[in-house]
């Protein structure tokens, strides 16, 4: 179920403290009510957005999920002061990172499975996630002089023809910007690190399969690899994950194993929602109503089969994206639209959603916007924009346009290119004097 069915934007409450989704039945119970043995590790569910006491509910096991080993102070002293927000290469053995004791349970698991069940295991890695860490080796692997940089048109015109409130859906976030990773001479270090405890991850995924294979069940088993979310490294002038951008909401979806053509490749764009009836299907059990995915089996079985439906990604109440083959529509919830041809603009630098030709095309990809908006469910906190009585709140306070500029003096400690964006701001289409958005007011 989308979040929009399901008001859950941030990343509380859990599924099992709203109204709408405390009694849905989740992957893993489905498969358990099927007469399957399920079993996860690692970084499920958000970690701890199940309750300890409804958590045997979810899965037959639930194993450890290890936290992240710190080092006695940051390496990188980020704008942001927390913990996580952090790179390097650390620590020095490989064993002391948690995707590895998290491969280990799971090895485990499958040497300790019940022999007279069939199993579904969730394996969660947390990599590549803040802290971007990776023992040296793995650094080594990518020297910084070969280290290739994400395409950006400069901090000045990253954002050229972007509506302003673009900036809502990652209003105050720990993660820094463009600029100050510039200014700091830290944009290279994050890169090789994202690069780094990515190969790490990568590792350790071969180890798990390297079991599969030894149980003897590799043939018999579906396999499924997919991330929760892109990732900025500079574009867009942000990093993180909070936007509805191609680089936030792209990820890898790899399905391996009886009913999926091998070494096959498929382009259209899908959902992670789309998980839950395809394993449905390739497992030939009886189908689920009320899932709001679609089964891709066809897709799984012949890549060039055509999927009706596109791609669409929700930020926040209102904030939708739509991604077709070679269209990715944004609509905000203030009204703001962002359209790029992702086959000629693949960085998504030149927005066409004010050009009088594309009002046709964009009235189409509209139509598959979702209908459904609830709002925060109870308890919603951390990254949630909400409006009130005519006034947006990121996590509760006020949104003041001076914040942005005060971090943006901040982060690129009055240098020439702040001096350059102040005058850019001062006139055109991003002039908080003169610049309206329908439905705020500045």
């Amino acid at each position: 179920m989308r979040p929009s069915t399901l008001g859950i934007y941030g990343l509380a409450p859990g599924i099992r403290n709203t109204p709408v989704a405390k009694d849905c039945v989740t992957l893993p119970q489905y498969f358990a009510r099927q007469g399957y043995f399920t079993a996860a590790f690692g970084k499920i569910f958000h970690d701890g957005s199940i309750p300890k006491n409804l958590q045997t509910n979810e899965f037959n096991v639930w194993g450890p999920a290890p936290g992240m080993p710190m080092p006695k102070a940051k390496l990188v002293q980020t704008p942001a002061t927390m913990w996580m927000m952090d790179w390097g290469a650390f620590p020095a053995d490989d064993r002391e990172q948690p995707d590895w004791k998290t491969a280990d349970n799971a090895i485990a698991q499958l040497q300790a499975r019940p022999l007279d069940k069939p199993f579904f295991l969730a394996v969660g890695f947390r990599l590549p996630h803040v802290p971007c860490f990776a023992s040296q080796k793995w650094f080594d692997l990518f020297p910084e002089n070969q280290t290739v940089l994400p395409p950006v048109k400069g901090h000045d015109f990253e954002r050229d023809g972007v509506p302003f409130f673009s900036w809502y859906l990652h209003w105050q976030v720990p993660e820094p910007r463009l600029s100050w990773l510039q200014q700091a001479n830290q944009w290279r270090p994050l890169v090789r690190s994202y690069l780094a405890s990515t190969t790490f991850m990568d590792s350790q995924i071969g180890r798990v399969l390297d079991a599969l294979d030894a149980s003897g069940e590799a043939t018999n088993t579906v396999v499924v690899l997919w991330s929760d979310n892109g990732w900025h490294l500079g574009e867009k002038d942000m990093t993180g994950k909070c936007s509805l951008w191609e680089r936030s909401t792209h990820v890898p979806l790899i399905f391996a194993g009886p009913g999926v053509a091998r070494a096959a490749k498929c382009t259209q764009p899908i959902e992670l929602l789309d998980i839950y009836p395809t394993l449905v299907e390739l497992c030939c059990l009886p189908c689920r109503s009320g899932l709001e995915g679609h089964s891709l089996v066809r897709q799984l079985k012949n890549a060039e089969a055509q999927r009706p439906w596109p791609a669409i990604t929700t930020h926040n109440v209102g904030n939708h994206a739509v991604r077709t083959d070679r269209w990715h529509y944004i609509r905000y919830a203030n009204g703001a639209e962002e359209l790029y041809d992702m086959q000629a603009d693949p960085n998504e630098w030149t927005n066409l959603a004010a050009a009088p030709k594309n009002m046709k095309l964009i009235r189409d990809l509209a139509k598959w916007l979702p209908q459904v908006n609830l709002p925060p469910a109870p308890g919603s906190t951390e990254r949630v924009l909400v409006r009130q009585n005519g006034v947006w709140l990121w996590e509760g306070k006020p949104i003041k346009m001076e914040e942005l500029e005060q971090c943006e003096r901040s982060f690129l400690l009055g240098s020439s290119s702040c001096q350059r964006r102040q005058r850019r701001l001062s006139r055109g289409r991003n002039c908080r004097l003169r610049f309206k958005i329908p439905g705020i007011e500045f």
